[in-house]
């Protein structure tokens, strides 16, 4: 019998909150987190707005920002959420093996120093041409070598370890949009195999910088609705023109259910199951059949054992771009057949933006509250419907629902999707 994963902290910082209650009442009340870019000046861009995290530093959660402050963005989120999910769980305080506690991220890249970058490309240039020693000589002089270590994307599991003392397996994915949800399934396998006891698993991301904005405005995937930018994500709807970048962390803390229960921890959900295949087709465009979203829904549904009939709400990938969702929403009829309009699906991305690398993480936390609460959130801007799009997306208002198990979707560029089941404690009652 394989060992059972349940989830004992959890832990936000995101465009609609710096903790989970936050966030939670915020998608509740339909609250969108997008407005202008203030991070840098992005006047000359397509896209000026994005679902940035405001007025949040390190302090907050009782760290030194003049330590952190050097760490990628990306990395201070991270910290932010562990240390809320940490605090949460109480496994610091069950004298837990170190070997045994490991750290699982879907992260990105950390910073960006344009300002140095565009300094050293002005020194290469010389009498029309471009000299490569003028260009390394500037970088040299402007560089700073501990900023850029931290541009790595295993950089802030490395802190994660050094912060918490997680001795345990450590490992980093970057798997485009599906990341987080892939460290949260692979870091379940490692617990199902005893291979750890416990595991600091989730994402975090920021692409609000001018490489990550130049280069999803080169692909044509953002909103330009920069005029109404509560607006700009809408989901499903007819009028949807892209995604909204959105930025943050969501980590939980995953434990072998005995561990759990011996030590007296509040269990918050279980892990019932990790599909993950890819579409094999196309770097940037999805298998016009859905067929590795259908793949990964139906293996993560049979890995969790489940009926269909039991998935009682469905997160949606759920971008906001013509493409996706259409395919989404057929893919979805593929997995469920004619229940597929009695599936309640939403997207928390239409109010937070599209978190990349963190996005997963983030979405199955909304899973596991929405079962917790029995409250499903809304798709907010559902005014125009699309014929493409025709199942139950949750317009506008949050509902009341029983649910006992929920479906989150992860699909990347590149075709990498990952499905995860979240439930109620088997065999025994919700948190």
């Amino acid at each position: 019998m394989r060992r059972r994963v349940v989830v004992t902290g959890m832990g936000i910082v995101n465009p609609l909150g710096h903790d989970v209650a936050t966030m939670w009442n915020a998608l509740l009340e339909g609250r969108s987190g997008v407005g202008p870019i203030t991070i840098f000046d992005a006047l000359g861009y397509p896209t000026t707005i994005a679902a940035e995290v405001k007025n949040w530093d390190v302090s907050l959660v009782g760290e030194d920002r003049l330590y952190w402050d050097i760490r990628g963005r990306h990395t201070r989120f991270a910290v932010g959420a562990a240390k809320q999910a940490i605090l949460q769980s109480g496994i610091l305080d069950s004298k837990i093996d170190p070997n045994r506690l490991g750290v699982y991220l879907g992260a990105g890249e950390g910073n960006q120093n344009f300002a140095s970058f565009t300094s050293m490309v002005s020194a290469g240039l010389r009498n029309g041409s471009f000299d490569l020693s003028g260009f390394f000589e500037r970088g040299l002089q402007t560089m700073d070598p501990a900023a850029e270590m931290e541009q790595e994307p295993n950089m802030p599991a490395a802190h994660l370890a050094d912060l918490f003392n997680a001795q345990g397996h450590n490992s980093n994915c970057l798997t485009a949009c599906a990341a987080s949800s892939q460290a949260v399934g692979e870091a379940t396998e490692l617990i199902r195999s005893g291979e750890a006891d416990a595991m600091i698993a989730g994402g975090c991301h920021s692409m609000i910088h001018p490489f990550g904005l130049t280069g999803f405005s080169l692909l044509t995937t953002l909103s330009q609705r920069n005029s109404d930018p509560t607006k700009a994500s809408r989901p499903f709807d007819r009028e949807r023109d892209g995604f909204v970048l959105g930025e943050g962390a969501a980590i939980v803390i995953l434990e072998e259910f005995e561990h759990a229960r011996r030590r007296g921890a509040e269990i918050y959900g279980e892990i019932l199951g990790y599909g993950s295949t890819a579409d094999a087709y196309r770097i940037t465009d999805i298998h016009p059949e859905g067929r590795g979203a259908i793949g990964c829904m139906k293996h993560s549904i049979a890995d969790a054992k489940l009926n269909l009939e039991e998935i009682g709400y469905v997160n949606a990938h759920g971008t906001s771009t013509a493409v996706n969702d259409r395919t989404e929403t057929l893919a979805c009829k593929g997995v469920f057949g004619e229940r597929a309009k009695l599936t309640p699906i939403s997207s928390t991305k239409s109010m937070m933006g599209h978190l990349i690398a963190a996005a997963g993480a983030t979405e199955m936390i909304v899973c596991l509250l929405a079962i917790r609460n029995s409250i499903l959130p809304p798709t907010i801007n559902q005014e125009y419907p699309d014929p493409d799009c025709d199942l139950d997306y949750i317009p506008n208002v949050a509902r009341p629902a029983k649910i006992k198990a929920a479906l989150n979707n992860s699909f990347g560029f590149g075709g990498q999707n990952v499905s995860l089941t979240v439930g109620t404690l088997r065999n025994g009652s919700s948190a």
